[in-house]
């Protein structure tokens, strides 16, 4: 009877762990697969072994070495979210186990699924928890070793060398650079670094995929803007997205800004040319990043310096990523002696002509920034938009006719920009607006607008009177 007692509670601890290991696996491979990706961003492995011996030196070094060794695979599809599958089903199965050493089965079983939902809701936490659940699972496997030692003077004996191997070697189990105790998973959260993970990989239309539902959070729509301007959309589909001002336009890179937004603000610089601005955002990020290092930032150094021909800067760069795993075959191939006329993404021959003078400047000048852009190239159609866009979201209808012209780019907001300007100074005529390509149609729509404004909520109009009843007593 008791065997087969025993025989049934293997059984169902074997179903409760397998059922615990895939509900982990689902939830990161389809809810929270970002979270994963965004660590393996700020993550640094290299297979050298000077970077290993002078990078885990000292307190902890097993904890960390293992943590940035397993975070590598984070941003893979499958293995990302088995990796953590495994490290939480670990501590469930440790804990069971220790638990049954010291008290009854049923009740061991108890305290290890708990012990298994708060490790997997820390694991849910913003972006840094690896470190610590592989510092719990580290120092469950050795409560658990040392309770196999039957004799009571072994198990005694072991205590002290155990402790001070754990200490040395993973660290004290409570430190502030671990966060809280507890977390909650954040979808909408998620959402938001996925915008960011995926306009990192210039996959637009899965920006605009993650965009469909308004976040009513600047950089969800900066996200969106930029999507729209690399796909040439941004006249047409700029208020079919909530917008504040010029800030979703273009984020302010500064120390004072997090991580997140400094390094996500690069990627628009980036996209129009603006290498200068895109090397601060990268700078910034990396010294301010939670390890002082990641591959997002270190790849993003090297794509700037390839592009301005500083190739000493980007042989540093690129000899740092030769060093990982999954880095490595595109730093060999990017390095200025192996690189051809025809490499992807960095090469100066598919990006827009670069500004020429040399002079300091900033994120906050953006009007500056984008006029420089133009004079260096005015075939670039992504700095113009900006550039018009910025014109009309600051309300400065005057400053917008001055750098638009329709037969450049040819969209509907742009037009009802022009409409209005018309109307201010009473030269809304169909032989004006046919000047700037505005057609009687276009004309209607206006006068249509107003008695129905409800139905042209993606227009200039709707966000310019809104901003006129908003400065009325």
């Amino acid at each position: 009877m008791n065997r087969n007692n025993n025989s049934d509670s293997r059984t169902t601890g074997r179903v409760v762990t397998t059922l615990a290991f895939l509900a982990t696996f689902v939830f990161f491979q389809f809810a929270y697969p970002y979270h994963l990706i965004r660590r393996e961003q700020m993550n640094l492995f290299l297979f050298d072994w000077d970077y290993i011996r002078q990078t885990y030196s000292g307190i902890g070094w097993l904890a960390r070495f293992v943590t940035d060794f397993l975070e590598q695979f984070f941003h893979l599809p499958l293995a990302g979210p088995l990796t953590v599958s495994f490290l939480l089903t670990a501590i469930g199965v440790c804990t069971f186990r220790i638990g049954r050493c010291l008290v009854s089965e049923k009740l061991s079983s108890v305290v290890a699924m708990l012990v298994f939902f708060w490790s997997f809701m820390r694991e849910t936490g913003n972006l840094y928890m690896t470190q610590y659940t592989v510092a719990v699972l580290l120092y469950l496997l050795i409560v658990l070793f040392i309770l196999h030692f039957r004799n009571a003077m072994l198990l005694y004996m072991s205590l002290l060398p155990a402790i001070l191997f754990g200490v040395w070697a993973i660290g004290s189990p409570v430190d502030s650079k671990y966060g809280k105790l507890w977390s909650l998973p954040s979808l909408e959260y998620e959402r938001i670094i996925g915008l960011d993970a995926e306009v990192a990989r210039e996959n637009w239309d899965k920006v605009l995929e993650l965009s469909e539902k308004d976040l009513y959070m600047v950089e969800a729509s900066y996200c969106y803007n930029l999507a729209q301007a690399m796909k040439g959309n941004l006249g047409n589909r700029l208020f079919n997205h909530s917008q504040n001002a010029d800030a979703t336009l273009l984020l302010r890179i500064a120390p004072g800004q997090t991580v997140f937004t400094n390094c996500l603000a690069g990627e628009a610089w980036y996209q129009l040319g603006e290498m200068t601005v895109a090397e601060q955002s990268a700078i910034i990020s990396l010294q301010a990043s939670p390890k002082h290092t990641g591959t997002r930032y270190l790849v993003r150094l090297a794509k700037v310096n390839l592009i301005t021909g500083q190739y000493a800067a980007a042989n540093k760069y690129l000899n740092i990523l030769s060093g990982t795993l999954f880095y490595r075959k595109w730093a060999i191939s990017q390095m200025p002696e192996n690189r051809e006329t025809d490499i992807e993404s960095g090469s100066p021959e598919n990006r827009p002509e670069l500004v020429k003078k040399d002079y300091v400047h900033h994120s906050y000048e953006m009007r500056t920034v984008l006029l420089g852009l133009l004079e260096a190239d005015p075939s670039n159609e992504i700095a113009r938009n900006y550039l018009l866009c910025h014109d009309l979201l600051r309300y400065d209808l005057e400053t917008f006719m001055e750098d638009y012209s329709h037969d450049m780019i040819d969209a509907h907001i742009y037009h009802e920009a022009v409409l209005i300007w018309l109307s201010q100074h009473d030269r809304l005529t169909e032989r004006n607006a046919a000047e700037f390509g505005i057609s009687l149609k276009d004309i209607d729509r206006m006068n249509h607008f107003f008695p129905n404004s409800a139905r042209y909520r993606d227009t200039y109009w709707n966000y310019y009177m809104n901003a006129l009843m908003e400065e009325e007593p």
